[in-house]
């Protein structure tokens, strides 16, 4: 998928969050539309949900419906904060997390891993790919 539609998404779900937390009532709806295009869109492009990009939108989704119910409403601000933390710093917290299941890793858990995918530098490219053997 291309980058600049993959950013596209990305920003979009920002400014509904936004939109959202400043009280229209639209913007939820919105998002959860925009975000369920996203994963049909992510998993006609890769056909499984193995690659961790397809992960991340798929989590990200139900992440967002988790938060429709009613006290769980802070993890949509917590899905705000990482959203504007992909945009601005190319760091996804979401990704990061899910390198943590056993399918996604090569390498058995430890603290040793866990610190360094939470706390590596944020750069360009998937983490996966940069995941220490």
């Amino acid at each position: 998928m291309n980058t600049r539609i993959r950013r596209l998404y990305w920003q979009l779900t920002a400014l509904g969050l936004a939109c959202h937390f400043a009280g229209w009532p639209a913007a939820l709806p919105l998002v959860l539309v925009l975000n369920g295009v996203q994963v049909v869109h992510v998993l006609a492009w890769r056909r499984s949900l193995r690659p961790l990009d397809a992960q991340v939108r798929v989590g990200f989704l139900a992440l967002l419906l988790i938060g429709t119910a009613g006290p769980l409403w802070p993890v949509h601000v917590v899905q705000f904060v990482g959203v504007n933390a992909l945009l601005v710093a190319d760091y996804c917290p979401l990704a990061r997390l899910l390198m943590l299941l056993p399918w996604n890793r090569r390498e058995p858990l430890s603290w040793a891993l866990a610190r360094w995918l939470l706390l590596s530098p944020p750069l360009p490219g998937s983490i996966a790919e940069r995941l220490p053997l």
